[in-house]
């Protein structure tokens, strides 16, 4: 028994400090092992591995000889701040980390072990994708992890970290999602990588020009964060996995009340200015009214004229979509749309309250946009919020106009309570187009058109565009002084707190994807 004992223990050794050659491989591309930053992203000593003899079972092109302990990935389950997560880190220094059949089923057994214990899942990509020697078990294998992907899809968060490449099929499992994170250098994703693309179109390009982190980040939208480095990066994991539930059944993690049914911030009318054409940064807003001036903001980098962020207000924790004067006026186009969708949907999955900052002139015009489906787009976050079931609170900063105004979750679409500030526009249009509209015939014949222009601009202005027009009709249930806007925020969202909303049967709508 003793000797037993002793050969198991340097077993288990082995495979825990794994071949150093591939180690220091590894380490040399500035790249952790997956221990390591399994290490990192855990609490201290609370990973339990599973399947850690797991061999594969493949016999053809030499892979009899080749049976090494793992697979080429690390599974199993931990906590973060306490809390129970299920994980998975590719191990690139074993066969480069590619997936075969041994490979998948142990992905797949996390997988089931996170949605059947009602926790989140992390996964950490870096492999060299299909298992070639093994055939169609890799593709297989590959299936059976998207339509986990899937069927876990609002019901556990589910988050996909690329530290590593991450090419072809594989690259649909982190976009199947709720977040992905990459960090720049050492992450690539792709569908075709640099070799296929110019064998097939004789383009030249490189890994991270066609795939790297900042081309997710800011063009496609697929990565949620960007990092510069991996440290970071699982460091922000863990912030995020802090203000989620664990599944669709439980409310997220809760801190205690810190007064903000009360807090009065005078800076909020100083930040925005009355002047409709002057930018100023959302964010700025934003950050007076979640708890300690502290939010997570959701692809930062990607259609930057409106801003998706967690926070937490009174202790809770809530989904806010502002528009961006920053960035484009805070107009909404297609890729806008696309992601406040897409965040709306994952919030009323989960439960998360969203708070809606509108500051918006309307959609963007012109070829490019109408011919790049924002008709559809814009349908896409219509329909994510008048499918929401969790507490929404509307409160319009400054302007609202047009079909932008109804689409960001105006009462109209089922918003529960709309606040307004007292030098707020909502209108079909800004007055000037409304005039010009309106008067043409009048201001064509007008010996003065601009003096006349000014005088019925003003008429416009006095009798239709301001909140009180909106709050007479109930479109508005209060205006408020924007120093009050956290605290009315705050009331709010404990009045609603309870909301139960039951959609009529069905088995799911027809979303235009």
């Amino acid at each position: 028994m003793p000797v037993l004992r002793e050969e198991h223990g340097r077993l288990r050794r082995r495979i825990l400090a794994g071949r150093r050659e591939q180690v220091d491989r590894q380490h040399s591309l500035g790249k952790r092992t997956a221990r390591e930053r399994l290490d990192l992203l855990l609490d201290e000593g609370s990973f339990v591995e599973v399947d850690i003899y797991r061999r594969h079972r493949a016999h053809t092109l030499g892979m009899a000889e080749q049976r090494p302990h793992t697979d080429g990935v690390v599974a199993g389950s931990g906590t973060i701040g306490g809390r129970r997560v299920f994980v998975y880190a590719q191990d690139f220094t074993v066969f480069g980390g590619s997936l075969g059949e041994a490979h998948a089923e142990k992905i797949h057994k996390v997988m089931d072990l996170a949605v059947e214990n009602g926790a989140p899942l992390i996964g950490i990509n870096d492999s060299g994708g299909a298992r070639i020697q093994e055939g169609v078990m890799s593709l297989d294998g590959y299936g059976g992890i998207f339509r986990r992907n899937v069927q876990a899809s609002g019901v556990v968060p589910q988050i996909s970290v690329i530290l590593g490449p991450c090419a072809g099929g594989a690259a649909y499992s982190p976009a199947l999602a709720d977040f992905t994170f990459m960090v720049r250098d050492v992450a690539r994703m792709y569908l075709t990588g640099p070799d296929v693309v110019r064998a097939v179109t004789g383009q030249e390009v490189g890994h991270d020009e066609l795939g790297g982190a900042d081309v997710h980040g800011r063009r496609t939208g697929v990565a949620a964060f960007v990092h510069d480095d991996e440290e970071s990066c699982l460091e922000d994991v863990r912030y995020l996995v802090s203000l989620l539930p664990g599944n669709n059944m439980e409310p997220s993690p809760a801190l205690p009340p810190c007064g903000a049914t009360t807090d009065v911030r005078p800076r909020l009318p100083e930040i925005v200015p009355v002047e409709a054409s002057k930018p100023y940064d959302m964010r700025t807003v934003l950050a007076e009214i979640v708890d300690d001036g502290e939010f997570l903001e959701v692809y930062e980098g990607w259609a930057r004229n409106v801003v998706c962020a967690l926070g937490r207000v009174d202790g809770e924790v809530i989904g806010a979509v502002g528009n961006q004067p920053m960035v484009l006026a805070g107009v909404l186009d297609a890729d806008a749309a696309q992601k406040a969708a897409r965040f709306v949907r994952f919030c009323d999955a989960f439960g998360i309250p969203l708070v809606t900052l509108v500051d918006v002139p309307g959609f963007l015009p012109g070829t490019d946009q109408e011919h790049a489906g924002i008709i559809r787009h814009g349908a896409k976050l219509l329909y994510a919020y008048c499918e929401a079931t969790v507490p929404r609170v509307q409160v319009i900063v400054r302007k609202a106009y047009g079909g932008a105004y109804i689409v960001m979750d105006s009462r109209s679409i089922g918003g529960d309570l709309s606040l307004a500030w007292p030098t707020n526009e909502i209108a079909v249009m800004g007055a000037e187009g409304a005039v010009n509209v309106i008067h043409r015939r009048e201001l064509a014949a007008a010996a003065d058109p601009d003096g006349l222009r000014s005088e019925l601009v003003a008429e416009y202005t006095a009798q239709l565009m301001h909140p009180y027009f909106a709050a007479e009709r109930g479109l508005v249930d209060d205006v408020i002084d924007p120093a009050d806007t956290r605290a009315a925020v705050a009331r709010g969202l404990a009045m609603l707190r309870n909301k139960r909303r039951q959609p009529p049967p069905r088995k799911h709508g027809n979303i235009p994807l």
